[in-house]
């Protein structure tokens, strides 16, 4: 018998859009505003919204509408409250995702064999991707912006960053990047992302190495 289709488990890296509060158009504006931060990084990019603290009247159909106009597409709804509410967002289109426990994310991570570091020589240049899976990533020239670059484990970086970085990919959180020269455009690890403008000026421009302590992100100067 002739294959048509495999269905297979895979392993993606998607944002959620925590709403703090029932206020979908402000929600929406905010979204639309990191997008127009980001464009390479967040235009039609998927998104999973967790509900968990929007109170229990939320418009789902509204929400799909106006998450969509922000840019992004709408997959999926986390932290509702009892099957009504699942049966509500079903009905307008969303999946129910069930996050999955930080432990048993971090075991998984821990237990992907790592293989030989990927060495970068060239400048990777606007448009550009590079992914180290499974391993780690050194660039020894420059990143410019709207070029991209993405490792499962750490990132080294011997140029100037000016795109983005994004290091555990897999979901490791202890992966860190290493920066000679940082003015990226935005910074990730195991999902935790900052745009420029939350990198604080005493670190622009400068040799640091980021790191995630307590699912936030730190900076701190590279001490060489």
């Amino acid at each position: 018998m002739t294959k048509t289709a495999e269905l297979k488990g895979g392993s993606f890296t998607l944002s959620a859009l925590h709403l703090v509060d029932g206020d979908i158009q402000k929600a929406a504006d905010f979204l639309k505003q990191k997008v127009e931060q980001a464009p390479h990084f967040f235009t039609a990019a998927p998104v999973v919204i967790d509900v968990s603290q929007a109170g229990e009247n939320i418009d789902f159909n509204e929400l799909n509408q106006r998450i969509r106009q922000a840019g992004v597409i709408p997959v999926g709804i986390s932290g509702c409250k009892g099957n009504i509410q699942r049966e509500q967002a079903k009905e307008a289109g969303f999946a129910i995702m069930n996050a999955a426990r930080h432990t048993k994310a971090t075991e998984t991570a821990e237990t992907v064999t790592m293989e030989p570091t990927r060495i970068i020589t060239n400048p990777v240049r606007s448009g550009q991707q590079v992914y180290a899976k499974n391993c780690d990533l050194v660039v020894m020239s420059h990143i410019s912006a709207g070029a991209e670059i993405i490792a499962d484990g750490c990132i080294h970086i011997y140029g100037t960053l000016r795109g983005r970085a994004i290091a555990g990919a897999n979901g490791q959180p202890n992966a860190k990047i290493f920066c000679h020269n940082l003015q990226p455009e935005l910074i990730s690890i195991a999902g935790n992302y900052w745009l420029s403008d939350n990198i604080q000026d005493e670190f622009w421009g400068k040799q640091v190495v980021i790191s995630l302590a307590d699912s936030n992100l730190n900076i701190e100067p590279l001490a060489l």
